[in-house]
């Protein structure tokens, strides 16, 4: 008898849990169900405590006037503007610190986590010193310690003036290191600026396409070019020309001795430098482990095979052990980047207004809104983590063996 002829089995409710064919699927539906449900539970007790306690949930807060000042901010702002503004430049002061603190992280971790597995001893030693006293001390510590670091060990700018200073200012009276901040020279844009600016972006686009098709050319034809100092000109010749042609439209602010203290020039003052710099050398420690860890995970064949090829060993490691390792270093150190982000937050410890200090300090205390405050605070960090997320991950992808 054919299978075709069994009477076909008729569906009862009893079967979404006793049938192995229906009971997964209904599993993560009542769970789903409960998730729900308990979430809006959560949502309607937390509205009715607060109605109870005469709040509503409100963000018009945000228009009201901030009365209160930002000392290091990238957009113009007054305590006349608005809570929205100050959050607005929270959130700016954050990115920076993020951004900066990230790519001296990566460049300070690879090196180390390189030199670390260095046949000269010294060398190994020293970095083996450097990884593991940053490693196993809290970051917050070497926030404080270095802010304190440029506080009390740098001139005062009073230390500038006089016949007889007993400081000076660096690269050509450019750039001043003082216990209040470092001032250096600040881009003043003219008329023409920003189609010089456009030139450099093209330039740049043009530069990563020449990069990509001199790889394509090398994979098909084993032919090379000299890629760095053709992209190089690519960039740097257009540039100048049009610096010319348009009149020279960008010039630069030097920062000068005005009574008690520096002006002009770019202000970079000591809590943004000691939260980057703490931040930055804390997460370079445990990028150096995954580095080196990475190349570790080569075999030693591969160096061996390239050495009898007559390959130097800076040649090896740029070419055969890094993007090799590149696989195993890249999916973790998108931890590392998502810590340093959320670690910015202890930028209140040295007196840096980031978004932590504005909407989460000063505006929700000045306001009362607690909740509304933390949920724009949640939001926003959640926002940055699953941006740098995707970037490193679609990053990472262009790494993956291709399969058939």
């Amino acid at each position: 008898m054919s299978s075709s002829n069994f009477p076909k089995e008729k569906f009862r409710w009893g079967m979404l849990l006793s049938d192995t064919r229906y009971r997964g699927t209904s599993l993560q539906v009542i769970t789903f169900i409960i998730f729900v449900a308990v979430f809006f539970w959560l949502v309607d007790n937390t509205l009715k405590n607060l109605a109870l306690m005469g709040k509503d949930v409100s963000f018009n807060f945000l228009g009201m006037r901030a009365g209160y000042d930002i000392n290091q901010r990238l957009i113009s702002y007054t305590n006349d503007s608005t809570h929205a503004r100050a959050a607005l430049v929270g959130i700016l002061n954050t990115l920076v610190v993020a951004f900066f603190g990230c790519v001296i992280a990566t460049i300070v971790g690879v090196l180390a986590g390189i030199l670390r597995l260095s046949k000269n001893w010294i060398v190994a030693k020293l970095m083996s010193i450097y990884i593991e006293g940053f490693r196993n001390i809290p970051v917050l510590l070497w926030i404080v310690m270095i802010f304190a670091l440029f506080t009390e060990f740098t001139p005062a700018p009073k230390a500038f003036k006089g016949d007889d200073p007993q400081a000076s200012m660096l690269l050509f009276d450019s750039v001043a290191i003082t216990n209040r901040g470092t001032y250096l020279p600040i881009p003043i844009m003219g008329e023409g600026a920003y189609w010089l600016l456009i030139c450099l972006s093209l330039s740049i686009i043009s530069a990563f396409y020449f990069v990509r098709y001199s790889r394509k050319v090398k994979k098909d034809t084993g032919k090379g070019f000299p890629t760095f100092w053709i992209s190089i000109c690519i960039i740097a010749i257009p540039c100048i020309i049009a610096f010319f042609v348009f009149g020279k439209p960008i010039s630069f602010g030097y920062p000068y001795l005005k009574g008690f203290n520096f002006k002009d020039g770019l202000h970079l003052r000591n809590s943004l430098l000691a939260l980057t710099l703490a931040l930055a050398f804390y997460t370079s420690a445990f990028i150096a482990e995954i580095v080196r860890s990475g190349i570790l995970a080569i075999s030693k064949g591969q160096t061996e095979a390239a050495s009898a090829l007559g390959l130097r060993p800076n040649k090896i490691m740029n070419l055969i052990i890094l993007p090799q390792a590149l696989r195993v270093i890249v999916p973790p150190m998108i931890s590392q980047y998502l810590n340093l982000t959320k670690n910015s937050s202890l930028a209140i410890a040295v007196g840096y207004m980031d978004v932590r200090g504005t909407l989460g300090g000063i505006t929700l205390n000045q306001t009362g809104r607690e909740l509304e405050s933390m949920l724009l605070l949640m939001g926003f960090y959640l926002s940055v983590s699953l941006l740098i997320s995707s970037v490193i991950n679609y990053f990472n992808r262009s790494f993956q063996i291709v399969g058939r």
